[in-house]
């Protein structure tokens, strides 16, 4: 890294809370390094409180831009000058531009899982998926799924802050897309059930099962999944959920977030370099395998 820091290296940055746990860093900087590019990518514990300074920082520093994950991809967006027609649609930011002093926010998660799903031989067009969350990742995710032909999608929240962003989703969706699309209260366990069982696929695209909710899932038991159901997280750290460790155990095909955070890092990369990450390289640095 000290080799090839110079008086000339650009910045970007990736704000999030808890963020330590990273593997953006690693991710950015090696394929910087392998290609040869002079830029450094540097994690910033930023919340909501401290959110609106540190995109003043991004703009003052001439940062070429940043990662955004929670708790701020939906809040960012007041502190920017344009979103991306995608950004807008899902209502979340997690890429920033900087061109010349002008701040965009882009949204790469959705296109992230479905290529990471395409990656590993997983095929849910016009098939069914059961999704659990309505947050920035969550909603990005709901949106392109149904763009690239998700015939049908369940979607759980629990009646929380985000619960009427769920619901502006659910509309968005039924009204752009041909996607058959219903929201439920997660709390409602007998309908969760009842919907996982006639998926092809189940989604939890929350942050349950990272720190500090690792060990923790909002799947009761077993019964919940059976073998032919393909089970995927978001989560990547750890790599293996308490939700996974259950779902293998019922001998589903599992996946974790790493692929998706591969992929929507790979479109943020381009953005800001105009270069394609070199993805099979980085496979192989992070140690990307699929079950």
């Amino acid at each position: 890294m000290a080799e090839r820091i110079t008086g000339h290296t650009e910045l970007i940055g990736l704000m999030a809370y808890p963020i330590r746990h990273s593997s953006s860093p690693a991710m950015h900087n090696e394929a910087f390094a392998y290609l040869g590019l002079d830029y450094a990518y540097l994690a910033f514990e930023v919340d909501n409180d401290t959110l609106e300074d540190a995109v003043k920082g991004l703009r003052a520093l001439k940062m070429v831009g940043s990662n955004v994950s929670m708790p701020n991809k939906t809040v960012v967006h007041k502190y920017l000058d344009k979103l991306s027609p995608a950004a807008e649609l899902c209502g979340a930011v997690n890429t920033i531009v900087n061109e010349n002093g002008v701040l965009t926010g882009h949204i790469t998660d959705g296109i992230g899982y479905m290529k990471s799903l395409k990656d590993n031989n997983i095929d849910v067009i016009g098939k069914k998926m059961t999704i659990v969350g309505s947050g920035g990742a969550a909603t990005a995710i709901e949106v392109q799924a149904a763009l690239d032909g998700v015939a049908e999608m369940s979607i759980f929240n629990i009646r929380d802050k985000f619960w009427d962003n769920a619901q502006e989703t659910v509309n968005k969706i039924s009204e752009r897309t041909n996607c058959k699309v219903a929201l439920y209260d997660l709390a409602d366990l007998d309908k969760l059930k009842a919907e996982i069982a006639d998926s092809y696929l189940f989604a939890n695209a929350t942050g349950m099962g990272m720190k500090p909710l690792e060990g923790q899932t909002y799947i009761p038991d077993k019964s919940f999944f059976r073998p032919d159901l393909i089970v995927t997280d978001v989560v990547y750290s750890p790599r293996e959920t308490a939700m996974l460790k259950m779902a293998k155990e019922v001998g589903c095909k599992t996946m974790n977030g790493m692929g998706m955070m591969l992929f929507q890092g790979a479109a943020a990369f381009e953005m800001w370099t105009g270069k394609e990450m070199p993805i099979e390289h980085m496979k192989k640095v992070l140690d990307i395998k699929y079950d």
